[in-house]
């Protein structure tokens, strides 16, 4: 199994069609690929089930992109989160970085461009659980006195 089959990707937006269409895309090209539409929708997804990589919209009704992402990064910092927008400014995007994105992409988005974003945010998100797992064990064997 390659390292993109086992990729798990969450795709956030309120246009039902354009998630479906670019799921499809991606699920093609080997990711592990589920869809929320909506931010609340997506942090009910989170609680209960395993993601490497969030690729939200920035504009979405109610629960915008940069509050579903601080939402995300409160439940689990390590989390990789992507914004997909197609009205983006200078503003939401260094907004965005400020709670923490990976990336800030503007639709239409090359599907290959968007591919190596999640392989570079899972990268990041795999190099992060691997220190937090080294951590434990070191606090381990202290304890212990190994």
């Amino acid at each position: 199994m390659t390292e993109d089959e086992l990729t798990r990707v969450l795709l956030v937006d309120d246009e039902h069609d354009f998630l479906q269409t670019l799921s499809e895309r991606l699920k093609m090209r080997g990711l592990r690929v589920d869809i929320a539409l909506g931010g609340e929708q997506a942090l009910q997804k989170l609680s209960s089930e395993l993601f490497q990589v969030i690729i939200v919209d920035l504009s979405m009704p109610g629960m915008d992109g940069l509050e579903t992402t601080q939402r995300i990064k409160e439940m689990n910092p390590s989390l990789e989160v992507i914004i997909l927008t197609g009205h983006g400014t200078v503003r939401s995007g260094v907004d965005a970085m400020k709670i923490g994105v990976s990336d800030f992409i503007e639709k239409p988005v090359e599907i290959n461009n968007l591919l190596e974003k999640v392989r570079i945010a899972r990268d990041r998100f795999a190099k992060s659980q691997s220190e937090k797992t080294r951590t434990v064990l070191t606090g381990i064997a202290t304890r212990q006195g190994w």
